[in-house]
């Protein structure tokens, strides 16, 4: 820790300046006096929000509001939006020092991951290594299961001994807590701080930072490269306070990589623009096709659900995965379905096979997808909650009315592309049942087999 020892009222005080630097911080955040910050050298200071004509705009989230709406008693003006992270008010003063990069000298040994690409994923690695040298974003569009997080390492290693401060974010939870014991393994030397709304860790300066991407709005020109995960997932896809949290975290010159299995029309769009540079991989790690989900009609099948009826078909289908062994994951499209369901596979399957459900707002979610990595549960009823981003090998899905809005083409072939991901089990079964075959669940079954005649021809 680097700490400045200041002489204020007759008083000798000690702060630790590393907790402002490339931060965003208050006052009241860092629990220190504004009159001995005032007295720290290089800092700087910003009125956490602006008063435009009107309107209110904050400086940490980027959002405008109407005055009128933002009225405090005390005559204050406050920011709706990033409350969750401390009220931001024309009161408030945002304290920063800019990012020194002050760390240790790593070596190539930092990399302590022994494990091998294959010659495609190679290429893809030896691709996002040349664009973390270049300003701007870049993407990798690469299939669910094709070993994204493995291919970063090269980058991120380079970043290290080039002594670049890294963040790498995604939007959920749930993907932060598997990237971080992958990263730790994979960079055993580097103290890697994982921050989200339900982790204990308390904020320290590191060179590299894992976190939410709520999480950025804490950092203000701190990073030189960041990776985004699952970029066009919620709650980042089309959330503007997010995107400018993105952006605002970033150095000037820096780079952004976006990692992403399905991007979203936005995304799309700037690659038709050439806005945006893309490597490309549409081929798993094990070089085998992605499962393609197998489509059930199933007449009222949503009525039958709420009545704790099961369609035979989807019995015939859970009576399957309970003999074959392997773990599997049950998809409803609404909360208020996941206990109607499980009350149903409790009857249905043997206790040996045990489960659970796990939804957003489940205050045991994170206990709960760890014991089922852990092999304590043989299946969990959830929402699109895990759709993206977690992993368990060997596994079957199978997704009950599919047909359901909540079940967007992006969310269908995320959630397909959750089987078939171990090379012991690469082609894992996929079921849909819905009442109707929609144009999202022909797409996403489209899109699944394209993906796969171009990996047959990229393996040619």
């Amino acid at each position: 820790m680097i700490f400045a020892y200041l002489y204020i009222r007759g008083m000798s005080l000690m702060i630790n300046v590393e907790m402002f630097y490339g931060r965003q911080t208050t006052a009241i955040s860092c629990r220190e006096d504004e009159e001995e910050l005032n007295e720290l050298p290089s800092l700087e200071k910003r009125p956490a929000v602006k008063i435009d004509k009107k309107f209110l705009f904050c400086q940490r989230c980027g959002k405008k509001t109407p005055l009128k709406e933002v009225l405090l008693p005390n005559g204050d003006f406050y920011c709706p939006h990033c409350i969750m992270l401390g009220r931001m008010s024309t009161s408030t003063i945002l304290y920063s020092i800019k990012e020194p990069n002050a760390f240790q000298k790593y070596g190539s040994d930092v990399l302590s991951w022994h494990g091998k690409l294959s010659n495609q994923q190679k290429t893809a690695s030896d691709s996002l290594l040349k664009a973390a040298s270049l300003p701007g974003d870049h993407l990798l569009w690469a299939v669910t299961g094709a070993g994204k997080t493995e291919m970063t390492f090269a980058t991120l290693q380079d970043a290290l001994i080039k002594g670049k401060r890294i963040c790498f974010a995604a939007p959920r939870i749930d993907v932060i807590n598997e990237l971080f014991p992958r990263l730790k393994a994979a960079f055993a030397t580097i103290d890697i701080i994982c921050l989200h709304s339900r982790s204990n860790a308390k904020y320290r300066y590191t060179q590299f930072v894992l976190c939410t991407t709520h999480q950025l709005m804490r950092f203000y020109r701190a990073f030189d490269l960041m990776i985004i995960d699952e970029v066009d997932s919620f709650p980042f896809l089309g959330n503007e306070s997010l995107e400018y949290a993105a952006k605002n975290a970033l150095k000037a010159g820096g780079t952004r990589l976006f990692l992403t299995a399905t991007p979203d029309e936005k995304l799309q769009r700037r690659i038709k623009k050439k806005e945006i540079d893309v490597i490309y991989l549409p081929i798993r790690f094990h070089q085998n096709p992605l499962p393609v989900p197998k489509v059930v009609c199933c007449f009222r099948l949503r009525e039958k659900l709420f009545s704790e009826r099961i369609p035979g078909a989807v019995k015939k289908s859970l009576t399957e995965f309970e003999n074959e062994g392997y773990p599997f994951l049950v998809f409803v499209p609404t909360i208020d379905l996941l206990e109607k369901v499980h009350e149903i596979l409790h009857e249905i399957l043997s206790e040996s096979c045990s489960g659970t459900t796990v939804h957003a707002g489940d205050p045991e979610r994170i206990e709960k997808v760890q014991a089922m990595r852990d092999g304590k549960y043989r299946y969990l009823v959830t929402t699109t909650i895990l759709e993206r981003g977690v992993t368990f090998p060997k596994l079957n899905v199978l997704v009950l009315c599919a047909d359901a809005s909540e079940f967007n083409l992006p969310a269908l072939v995320q959630i397909a592309g959750r089987a078939g991901r171990s090379s012991e089990r690469p082609d894992g079964h996929v079921r849909f049942f819905c009442d109707n075959y929609t144009k999202r669940i022909k797409g996403s079954i489209e899109q699944i087999k394209r993906m796969n005649r171009k990996a047959g021809r990229y393996c040619k």
